[in-house]
């Protein structure tokens, strides 16, 4: 296949976007297709549980690339149109409107959607949220003489509970585990993003299990395992989001967790990579344990990096893992993976804010959390973001104490 052909690019959200630019940033100067399922130009996701939800009016997408620069940089984009299959052996894509297109290399950016409630009937008062038209969907349901139920007690769901209680609605957070954020963020934190819902008056049920749902034309009711039954006018589906790889496997491509990627991006099947939520990595920081990761950074860095292989470079991703989420005035980061810690170490900030530093067996630094008022935890984490990716032990007093992370980072040559 002739480089003419190019690289086609399926799913134009964040990472397929960022991937598209920087080969262009790059030099690569073949064809560029970028085909999503959206007729949106490629938007963030981010601002989808804040920003689109808070805003007076109705909002824009906010979006990656605009017609301006997909000219300027002679990127195609192909909205509207999924890719129905990937025939590997002649190096094309086929799209759901029966053309054919193809490529030179292939790239799946094709994302995750959430996990659907399993024999409960579709109903306009029950909605998830992954898209923009999601979240202007569940826009005129949070105000002030609503009740909204959010099912999971997870990033998305806490967001949407936050943002709705601070449009006036009366909220209500269902969660099966014991707690909320059970998921990678440690307990002191997680209660303390408990505490500020509660102090903003959000109703947080933690270890219920949920039982029926009935969703008619006034209400959705919800049965829930200590013989309560919560009445709300939406029910919001936050249980988590799987990978999309019914492209890849349908390709003969090895799923693992998502579409199982080696340390550059590549798949199993020649010329086709994939990055962002949908594959997974092993990752040399922890001992090539592999990961996938559904956050915005992961998305960009890994498209990015995806497009420097795609053009000629042989690079592995190292990226140190990156979480973030805002609750009502609160910032929640946590960088490095803390479920590698075996030892915390905790450092108070002012204004209530914390740094849990989490270290391993050797006293390597893996991990760091914060939780905190603004961006009162800002510095230290990207502090601790240099030191896990330097494979830094510092000492344990310095991390206790007031010192000036920067000081443990190795001097330059």
């Amino acid at each position: 296949m002739s480089d003419e052909a190019g690289i086609v690019i399926v799913g134009a959200g964040e990472c397929g976007a960022r991937a598209a630019l920087s080969l262009r940033e790059n030099g690569y100067q073949h064809p560029i297709t970028l085909i999503g399922d959206e007729v949106h130009l490629p938007y963030e996701r981010p601002p989808l549980s804040k920003q689109v939800l808070l805003a007076a009016t109705p909002p824009q997408a906010p979006a990656v690339l605009s017609e301006m620069v997909l000219s300027e940089r002679a990127i195609r984009h192909i909205g509207g149109t999924p890719v129905n299959a990937i025939d590997a052996d002649r190096k094309q894509v086929i799209l759901s409107d029966g053309r054919t297109l193809p490529y030179h290399k292939l790239l799946l950016t094709t994302g995750a959607e959430p996990r659907r409630l399993p024999n409960v009937p579709a109903s306009r008062r029950i909605l998830y949220l992954r898209t923009i038209n999601d979240a202007l969907a569940l826009r005129p349901w949070i105000s002030a003489d609503m009740h909204a139920a959010v099912l999971g007690g997870g990033f998305i769901g806490l967001e949407v509970a936050a943002s709705a209680r601070s449009r006036g609605a009366r909220v209500t957070v269902i969660e099966s585990q014991e707690r909320i954020l059970k998921r990678g963020v440690p307990e002191p934190i997680a209660a303390v993003i408990t505490s500020l819902h509660q102090r903003n008056d959000v109703v947080v049920k933690c270890g219920v299990a949920v039982g029926d749902i009935d969703a008619n034309e006034q209400r959705v009711s919800i049965s829930l395992s200590d013989g309560t039954e919560i009445t709300a006018d939406v029910l919001v589906v936050g249980i988590g989001a799987q990978p999309r790889t019914e492209l890849a496997m349908q390709a003969g491509i090895a799923i693992d967790n998502g579409i199982a990627v080696n340390e550059h991006l590549e798949t199993s099947v020649a010329d086709i990579y994939a990055a962002g939520d949908c594959c997974s990595f092993p990752h040399p920081l922890y001992g090539g344990r592999r990961l996938r990761l559904e956050a915005w950074r992961n998305a960009q860095d890994q498209g990015m990096l995806a497009a420097a292989n795609l053009a000629g470079a042989a690079r592995s991703y190292e990226a140190v893992p990156y979480f973030w989420s805002d609750q009502f005035d609160h910032t929640l980061q946590i960088t490095g993976l803390v479920d590698e810690g075996r030892t915390v170490i905790r450092r108070d900030l002012s204004d209530g804010a914390f740094i849990l530093f989490h270290l391993d067996l050797s006293q390597r630094l893996v991990a760091a959390s914060g939780v905190g008022p603004g961006n009162r935890i800002a510095r230290d984490i990207k502090l601790s973001e240099m030191l896990i990716a330097k494979r830094i032990a510092p000492p344990i007093e310095a991390l206790a104490a007031d010192t000036n992370l920067k000081s443990l980072l190795p001097r330059a040559a």
